[in-house]
């Protein structure tokens, strides 16, 4: 069975066409992503790897590993979001092989061709999170290294990441997120673990709704990245 949501993946793709719009629905993607790129690049060294950004939709993460110098290889299984990915690579003259395939299938053609793999904000909007790490780390050469970014389950992500952003501040539309769907640092690293990825760093991203900013820190309650390398 295909590890994806129609649901998950009809919600983007009627938004598709704004993706690159820093003041759409996709506005805090556009102002994470200096946090994230500079977390990624930091660990790894993004120049000269060879990348691959699972989940990647419009493109605003992998183009901008492509321009940090990485060979980039983007997947999403969003046909209206990879269109818009690959009409922006004209626009910005980057270079990002985009492909519609899922990460357990491309896993089965290219276990161990990347250097870096990169699964940001996709784990809560898929049916089974596990199946997707296990890609992830079938993927990824050893001692090569594996980022997630997602969101905790507990009450007080359920208010700032679902109340919150989606009802109160509006920064989302309603139904972005099913709280069910949420996933502790607990379980993720103990999948993780599971397929041989061990977790290096987990770093907490809080947003401040009155100077309108993100930064990284300690605070791991409601958005959260973890860095993980395969065991050699």
């Amino acid at each position: 069975m295909l590890n994806a949501d129609p649901n998950e993946l009809d919600k983007f793709s009627q938004l598709a066409h704004r993706w690159w719009d820093p003041d759409s629905e996709f506005k805090p993607l556009h102002e994470i992503n200096p946090l994230r790129l500079e977390w990624i690049d930091r660990h790894a060294g993004l120049s000269g790897q060879k990348v691959l950004d699972v989940g990647c939709g419009g493109g605003i993460l992998s183009e901008s590993m492509a321009q940090r110098g990485a060979l980039v290889t983007g997947i999403d299984l969003s046909d209206k979001a990879l269109g818009v990915a690959r009409l922006h690579l004209l626009e910005s003259g980057n270079t990002v092989d985009y492909q519609k395939i899922s990460a357990e299938e491309l896993a089965d053609q290219a276990a161990g061709r990347f250097d870096i793999v990169t699964c940001m904000e996709m784990l809560e909007h898929v049916p089974n999170p596990a199946s997707t790490i296990a890609a992830c780390a079938a993927l990824i050469k050893a001692g090569g290294h594996v980022f997630f970014s997602t969101i905790n389950r507990n009450a007080k992500a359920y208010l700032l990441a679902v109340i919150g952003a989606e009802y109160v501040l509006k920064m989302l539309p309603k139904g972005t997120h099913d709280y069910a769907k949420f996933i502790k640092p607990s379980e993720l690293s103990r999948w993780a673990k599971s397929v041989g990825l061990e977790p290096d760093e987990l770093i907490g991203m809080s947003y401040n709704p009155i100077n309108q900013r993100y930064r990284l820190g300690r605070d791991t309650d409601v958005n959260y990245l973890m860095h993980t390398v395969k065991a050699v």
